[in-house]
């Protein structure tokens, strides 16, 4: 197979699909479209869909518009993942991109891992990894490990960096998970957390949002909450049982409940008795009514990865409804307390929480510089390299 010239510019697809996906995507976008070198297009694949978990994430974090939608809607985790892959085939081809970037561990990120694994170029390119025949995989915010192969994220996570030839890492613990698993240190970076970056350039912002006022809350006054994991939600007697033990903590703490499309539609299902004043739900919110309504808040109750990141780097308390985490550098450095989903472990961490200071660490690398040095790499890495057909031209 021959090789061409050297492109002139460096064409990634960037990826995104879900809620979590758009909040590590933006400054991602906006450090690519800073460097000449590349040119990025953004493929949304319309995992999530609606305008509260979607459209308004691109107004409010200044997101391009995609260049590319898939409008794949909701499914199973198993036909989702496979019309991803359906849609997302024709367009690899049609772009003949250098690179895929994925971030996160949702199915958009696995789907649109295998089908660039399994992509021929028409044109190879040679450049610092060597003579590439299929697009560079690169898999942003790799490495996190829960141990519980039981959660779809998990395995999305696995499978993704198994067959990503670059992994940027968010945190220490993340490098230790992917070389106990055979990864050489060539495909690494620790590179720090991208969502940070989002979260600390949209502070300011946030700040001026007026959440509060619009749910007659005060800063300290309550408590918030938020529940999508499928083993807290999908079962009517478990969910019910969880928001049992949460109303004991709402007695002594309104607590705030932004509620999940997916976890509305078992509310009832459940028969949940969610009194005011003690509950104040409502619909899903934006990133900055979000952020705003995090950091002002007396203490988060989640089952959200992403919500133990921003609420470590925000000072705020946290209790998360599992037991385990994939981010521990938020429970060793940060705010974050894994309070289970038994009601005597999470009521004893309520009242450790409510007697004892908050204290916490902002990790290594959380300083909002994560995309940028991410995208350094990437021109490093992926700068086309001189061919002896070039030379001879």
């Amino acid at each position: 197979m021959n090789v061409g010239a050297a492109p002139a510019a460096i064409k990634i697809l960037c990826v995104a699909g879900a809620r979590p996906n758009f909040v590590k995507i933006a400054p991602l976008m906006r450090a690519l479209a800073q460097r000449p070198v590349f040119t990025a297009r953004l493929v949304h694949t319309g995992q999530h869909y609606d305008a509260a978990l979607s459209r308004v994430f691109f107004d409010e974090l200044g997101i391009p518009r995609p260049d590319l939608e898939l409008e794949v809607g909701s499914g199973s985790h198993a036909l989702q993942t496979a019309e991803i892959m359906r849609r997302f085939a024709p367009v690899v081809a049609a772009e003949q991109p250098h690179a895929v970037l994925v971030v996160g561990d949702v199915n958009s990120t696995i789907a649109c891992a295998l089908v660039t694994a399994k992509t021929l170029l028409a044109q190879p390119f040679n450049c610092a990894l060597g003579l590439r025949r299929r697009p560079v995989m690169i898999h942003v915010e790799a490495g996190l490990r829960s141990g519980d192969d039981d959660m779809p994220e998990e395995i999305n996570r696995k499978l993704t960096d198994a067959i990503s030839d670059l992994l940027f890492v968010s945190e220490p613990a993340g490098l230790d998970n992917l070389r106990r698993e055979g990864v050489g240190e060539a495909r690494l970076c620790f590179a720090g957390n991208v969502m940070i970056d989002t979260l600390l350039a949209a502070q300011a912002q946030a700040q001026r949002s007026d959440v509060l006022t619009r749910l007659g809350l005060q800063d300290g006054g309550y408590g918030l909450l938020t529940l999508h994991r499928p083993s807290n939600v999908d079962d009517p007697a478990a969910l019910a049982a969880l928001l049992q033990t949460l109303d004991r903590i709402a007695a002594e703490l309104p607590l705030v409940f932004p509620v999940h499309p997916r976890t509305r539609a078992q509310l009832t299902a459940a028969h949940a008795a969610l009194v005011p004043p003690r509950w104040r739900l409502c619909e899903p919110l934006g990133y900055l009514d979000f952020l705003r309504l995090t950091s002002g808040a007396r203490v988060v109750l989640t089952d959200s990865g992403g919500v133990q990141e921003e609420t470590t780097v925000l000072g705020v308390r946290c209790l998360t409804l599992r037991d385990n985490t994939e981010r521990p550098v938020t429970v060793s450095e940060g705010t974050n307390t894994l309070a289970g989903t038994r009601p005597e472990t999470i009521l004893a961490a309520w009242e450790r929480a409510r007697a004892a200071p908050t204290h916490g660490r902002i990790p290594a690398l959380w300083d909002g510089q994560a995309a940028t040095r991410i995208v350094a790499e990437l021109e490093r890495r992926l700068t086309p390299l001189p061919t002896a057909a070039d030379a001879q031209r």
